[in-house]
Order: C-alpha cells, then sequence, then structure tokens
C-alpha cells in the first residue's frame, strides 16, 4: 500500500493531501492568520456564567465568547483552578506536580454557578475551533498530545488505545508507563505505542512533561486573553497523527516547510527522515500528482462511483443527507438485490471516504438502495463499519432501518471543508448579459508590456487555465505567426517568458509570478 502526504505550501495557507495508492483520502486546509486550533491551551477570563445551559461563556481573545460547559471542566477542575492561581500569583515555584497538593474531584453532576464565577481567570483548551458563527469550544481538562502517549496533569490514571487488543501487549505498555510516569500525571497509550520499546517511550513522556513546564513559565507572565501554549501547526499535527510505518513520501514545495518536517521526524522517527522530497516540477504539486483533479471530481452534489453508481450530498442547517442511486449501473445476469447489495457497498466505501474528506460532522442520514433480506442490512453494516475503521474522528453508527436508512453522527472539531466545484462564467460574471471586453490575449501582452519594459522584471512566469496555456505555447505558423504566441513574446522582449498551467484556474484567469513563485500585482 503506497501512503503519501503531498503539501502545497502558498503564502496564505497550507493545504495538505494524504493519498491511499494515490488516490484522495482527506484534505486540510491551514490558514496563515488561524489563531485558533485544536489543542491551544489559553488563561481566558469568565464573561458569563449561564446556570439554566449549566455552562459559561469565556473571554479567549475570539470576536464571540467561546462556550464552556460544565461537563467539560473535567473532575480535577479545582486541583486545575489551585494551579493556576498560584502560579499567576507567583506562590508555586514549580510546575512539578510530585508535591502539588491535590483537591477533590469536583461532582459531575455539580452546578457550574458553584465552580466558577464571573471575570475568574481559568485555564482552557480548545477542543472545537469556531465554525460557522459559533465561538470555540473549550474544555478545562488539559491534555498535551505527544507521538505515542497523550499526557493529563491533575490525574494517576493510566488508559490504552481500545485498538490495542493484544492483552500482553496492554499488560507490557501499561507496566511500562507505570515504571516512567511522574505523579500526578495521568497517561494516555496511543495506537502507535505498540511494540515500542521503553526509551521511545520515555522520550516521549519528557517532551511533553517539558511542554507542561513551558506552560507554567507563560503562564507566570500572562494577563487573560493569552494563549499560553499552542499546539503544533496543522502540518506538523497531521504527520503527527498519521504518521506509521506504513507512510511512503511526503512531497513539499516549500524548503522551509520541508526542513521543519524533516526536523520534526528527526525527533519522532529519524528512520523515517528521507521520505521528506522536495517538489521542484514546471507545474503546481497539486496538478503534477493529479490532486487538484480529484478534488473537482470528489466535492458537490454529485460523486460519481467507478460502477456508474452515484451519491448525491446535501447539507441542511440540521444535518448531512446522502442519497445512493444505481445511475447508469448495469448487469443483467444479476437479481435485484444482488444487484443492491454491491451499489449499497461501494457506495458505503465512497461515504466512509467522503466523511473524511469534507470532515463532515453532526448528524449524517444515509438512504441505502432498499433490500428486502435481512442478512444483506447486516452485511452493509458491518461494511460500513469496517470502512469507517480508519477515520480518526469519534463516530457512531445505528443499523439500516426497514427503509434502508443509516443515521452516523461524527465528531465535529473543525469546519466543514466546502470546495465549490461549480464556476462563475467568466465572461458574464454570472449575470447573464456579455459586457464588451478586450480579448483575452491581448490583455495578457499588455500586461507583460507593463511587467518588461517598464518594471524591468527580468524572470517572469505567467501561470494560465491549460487550454490557454495550450493555444500560447503550441500555436505556429498556420495562424501566420512564424511559430508560437510565447515565443514571439520572448523575442519580442529579449527574455523567456515561461508559461504554466494550473487547473484551478478558470478558463480567463491569469497570474504573473516571479522567481520565487509569488504573484506580482499588475
Amino acid at each position: 500500500m503506497n501512503i503519501e502526504l503531498i503539501i502545497d505550501s502558498a503564502p496564505n495557507e497550507v493545504v495538505i493531501a494524504f493519498l491511499k495508492n494515490g488516490r484522495l483520502i482527506e484534505l486540510h486546509r491551514e490558514k496563515s492568520n488561524n489563531s485558533f486550533s485544536v489543542g491551544d491551551v489559553y488563561l481566558g477570563k469568565i464573561r458569563k456564567v449561564v446556570p439554566s445551559l449549566n455552562a459559561a461563556f469565556v473571554n479567549v481573545g475570539y470576536e464571540k465568547d467561546a462556550f464552556l460547559h460544565y461537563l467539560d471542566l473535567g473532575p480535577q477542575f479545582s486541583s486545575l483552578n489551585k494551579f493556576v492561581k498560584r502560579t499567576i500569583t507567583r506562590k508555586l515555584p514549580t510546575h512539578d506536580l510530585t508535591e502539588f497538593p491535590m483537591e477533590k474531584d469536583i461532582d459531575k453532576n455539580g452546578k457550574i454557578a458553584n465552580v466558577l464565577s464571573s471575570s475568574q481567570n481559568i485555564l482552557v483548551q480548545v477542543a472545537k475551533e469556531p465554525i460557522s458563527s459559533k465561538g470555540p469550544r473549550l474544555t478545562s481538562e488539559i491534555t498535551l498530545a505527544g507521538r505515542f502517549v497523550v499526557l493529563v496533569p491533575f490525574s494517576n490514571k493510566i488508559s490504552l488505545s481500545q485498538k490495542i487488543s493484544d492483552p500482553a501487549e496492554r499488560e507490557r505498555l501499561k507496566r511500562l508507563i507505570s515504571s516512567i510516569r511522574p505523579k500526578n500525571f495521568g497517561v494516555i497509550i496511543r495506537t502507535v505505542a505498540q511494540n515500542k520499546k521503553v526509551a521511545e517511550l520515555d522520550a516521549d513522556l519528557k517532551g511533553l512533561v517539558a511542554k507542561w513546564e513551558a506552560c507554567y513559565k507563560a503562564l507566570k507572565s500572562s494577563r487573560p486573553p493569552k494563549k499560553v501554549l499552542g499546539e503544533l501547526d496543522r502540518t506538523a499535527a497531521i504527520v503527527r497523527d498519521m504518521m506509521d510505518a506504513t507512510f511512503n513520501n511526503i512531497h513539499v514545495n516549500d524548503a522551509g516547510l520541508a526542513e521543519e518536517i524533516k526536523s520534526y521526524l528527526r525527533t519522532i522517527a529519524p528512520e523515517k527522515e528521507g521520505i521528506v522530497k522536495l517538489y521542484n516540477g514546471r507545474n503546481g504539486i497539486f496538478d503534477h500528482f493529479g490532486i487538484q483533479k480529484q478534488i473537482k471530481a470528489s466535492f458537490g452534489k454529485h460523486v460519481s462511483m467507478k460502477s456508474g453508481a452515484y451519491l448525491i450530498i446535501e447539507h441542511t442547517e440540521a444535518m448531512h443527507v446522502i442519497d445512493v442511486n444505481s445511475g447508469n449501473r448495469k448487469s443483467p445476469s444479476k437479481n435485484q438485490e444482488e444487484n443492491a447489495i454491491e451499489v449499497n457497498l461501494e457506495a458505503a466505501e465512497e461515504i466512509a471516504r467522503q466523511l473524511r474528506l469534507r470532515d463532515m460532522g453532526g448528524i449524517i442520514a444515509v438512504d441505502f438502495i432498499d433490500m428486502s433480506q435481512a442478512a444483506n442490512r447486516k452485511k452493509l453494516f458491518n461494511g460500513l463499519k469496517e470502512f469507517l475503521r480508519e477515520d480518526r474522528a469519534k463516530h457512531n453508527l445505528i443499523p439500516p432501518s426497514k427503509f434502508g436508512v443509516v443515521e452516523i453522527t461524527r465528531q465535529r472539531v473543525r469546519p466543514e471543508m466546502d470546495i465549490k466545484t461549480s464556476e462563475t462564467c467568466p465572461v458574464c460574471k454570472g449575470s447573464g448579459e456579455v459586457q464588451a471586453t478586450i480579448l483575452l490575449i491581448d490583455e495578457i501582452e499588455n500586461n507583460l508590456r507593463y511587467l518588461v519594459e517598464e518594471k524591468k522584471i527580468k524572470e517572469l512566469t505567467l501561470a494560465v487555465h491549460p487550454f490557454v496555456e495550450a493555444y500560447l505555447t503550441k500555436t505556429n505558423g498556420f495562424l501566420g505567426l512564424g511559430g508560437s504566441i510565447s515565443k514571439k513574446w520572448s523575442k519580442k522582449w529579449g527574455q523567456k517568458i515561461n508559461i504554466h498551467s494550473a487547473t484551478a484556474y478558470n478558463f480567463l484567469d491569469y497570474r504573473f509570478l516571479n522567481g520565487g513563485n509569488e504573484e506580482i500585482k499588475v
């Protein structure tokens, strides 16, 4: 199995594509100005306590107050609150919790008004990024994620991933962590910790304790609202969470980011450093690996499958709705029931991919093709569960109803990936009226003349739609030009004009780039 990450780095965002055998499975966008990421730790201030919701609204610096429910305080909230107060007032000399006097756990059925008050300082962690008109969702049960383990301050519990099924390995890991775990620090053992040596686990654990120390030091001089500990950037976090022995390549088009990833891999998996490869190709990295074409084919209301069947995916205010259709699929040798189970299983695999690809969350209702046999309904349910096994987001399924509808709930922690696959008419701009415009090639040539003759730019690249690129580079003497248009331009101004194609562009879109692939504004 070939598993790859393709990372497209631009000045304003980083786009990360996760491929399995060349097929797009996940797509992540990280805006450079995104200030609120899952895992970030903030010193916030209680803005308002709402007893009717058993929750509080917290100012962490976002335009809308963040939401903190009583159940998200965590059982050790009293100990955390005591730690924060003593740290801010400089009465706590160290981050070490070995000698820290722990408080009793709070009542899990308690009232938030008995624990929090307005204007109180509180240490919180982002559990969900701002979505739509909502502010971030917070938790006070701080967790620090590493490669193999997750550190939980103010706890003494050791938990293991349910995906570690071997009883002997579970016992071994629990015994090892018990021997190296600092007092008053709980540990969650991640799936990738299987078969790891104690030295690797210990190094990971010490790194997380060092992060807790950094949080303590930042907290001493902080005034709310203030970020006191940042999660890894999205790129490094995805590498950390996805990285395993099956990874083959990580392709990056930015030298600085490639070195950052290599540096991170040196700390968690030195043997994997060589899989990071810098892409310097002529075309965009997503065009080179065929990702742009997959994006346009995978997003949108209508999603086709190889057999000719297709999905209709619609997002309403309350839920996502997916309809499975057999389309023009033909299998004359089989009866309706056999055709239905085949289409449904193919659709189940594609739906599992779509949930990860779009990062769909909340309630998802899937209307599969009706099947009369209970055995086939069970086969479909088990197949869908198996396809969803690799999904890292928490999810639950309800077996098909008698109408063939399967209900899925899936954890939502970030805004859903929404990519428009339809394009506005480049001529009328959606108005339905055609305005008088100058010819595209004349417009490009006028801008080129300005950049070359007046701005004196020596290294120049023109990025255009593939159809326009073909017209500029392949048009020859039969149009009376004596060669291609790009060659005519190069001869006219005495320098080479590079022409690159970009499938992401609309037909009449074009950009001018300098030697560093940065856009030149005209």
